[in-house]
């Protein structure tokens, strides 16, 4: 039985995300997206979705990049 790093409950079917040469355990998604979930650099929002990645910064959507000076970003339809 492993432990969940963010809520620490000892659970017999948690389960690894390998990312960045690292090895994190999770009990549930919600932990995993809590812990790894890019934070959106305008409204601090947790990127759950497709985000945006201008100049090696992460935005939720094209309006929060626009918002921030980053130009030609548009969503896609």
């Amino acid at each position: 039985m492993a432990t969940c790093e963010v809520c620490g409950n000892s659970y017999g079917m948690t389960f690894e995300v390998h990312a960045q040469g690292a090895v994190h355990v999770f009990d549930c998604f919600s932990c995993a997206i809590h812990r790894m979930a890019p934070i959106c650099e305008h409204c601090r929002v947790q990127i759950i979705g497709q985000g945006v990645e201008a100049d090696g910064h992460w935005y939720c959507g094209a309006h929060c990049a626009r918002a921030e000076g980053k130009a030609g970003i548009v969503d896609r339809v």
